[in-house]
């Protein structure tokens, strides 16, 4: 099955739940204009409908279901196509756990900083979490690589900061959740103790 396809089976089920992702996401934006990449069913793009924003997905199912929320959004292969919109035409770029569904991560994460006048919101899930490395050592797949999540792209903090690097991308604010209410140790240890990372990255050079 093709990224496409897992996307639209995805979609025909329920919709997203806010979680700590769309929460944390929002909190890092002020007013501008937004373009959210895969933005699925629209929920993130609903939580800003006071904001000029608009959404591209994979999805022709996620599409249909924005659409029925009067969203504006558009149909866009983005694991392979180039994102059908000019240089720095967004104040902000948002990619809410998106880039693990990915072969090439790093292609789109070049096109959301070229349609990007500055900032650029990511979110992934931490592969490297102690929870993955307990259930490892007892013999069992880790929840975020289970074929039911879809993930192809594995990463972890340190992938991610050098991923944003090479790019010319500076993490300008970040969040973490963590398990067990381990909040103080997730700020020293964040590759062990973080479950997931939110973070808003500037480009260097505008």
């Amino acid at each position: 099955m093709n990224i496409e396809k897992f996307e639209n089976e995805k979609w025909k089920g329920k919709d997203q739940q806010i979680v700590f992702r769309h929460t944390e996401a929002l909190k890092m934006i002020n007013t501008g204009k937004i373009l959210d990449i895969g933005c699925g069913d629209g929920l993130f793009l609903d939580m800003l409908k006071n904001i000029d924003s608009v959404g591209v997905d994979i999805s022709k199912e996620g599409i249909k279901k924005c659409i029925k929320k009067g969203l504006k959004v558009s149909l866009c292969d983005f694991s392979k196509d180039k994102l059908p919109f000019t240089d720095n035409q967004f104040d902000y770029v948002v990619m809410l756990d998106v880039l693990e569904h990915l072969y090439s991560p790093e292609d789109l994460l070049k096109e959301a900083k070229r349609v990007s006048k500055k900032s650029i919101i990511i979110s992934v899930p931490n592969f490297s979490s102690l929870p993955a490395r307990a259930q490892m050592l007892l013999g069992r797949i880790p929840e975020n690589n289970t074929k039911n999540k879809g993930h192809i792209y594995w990463f972890n903090l340190r992938i991610l900061e050098e991923m944003l690097k090479n790019n010319d991308l500076k993490i300008v604010d970040m969040k973490m959740n963590s398990f067990w209410n381990m909040n103080f140790l997730t700020k020293i240890f964040p590759s062990i103790f973080a479950l997931s990372f939110v973070l808003r990255a500037e480009k260097s050079v505008i």
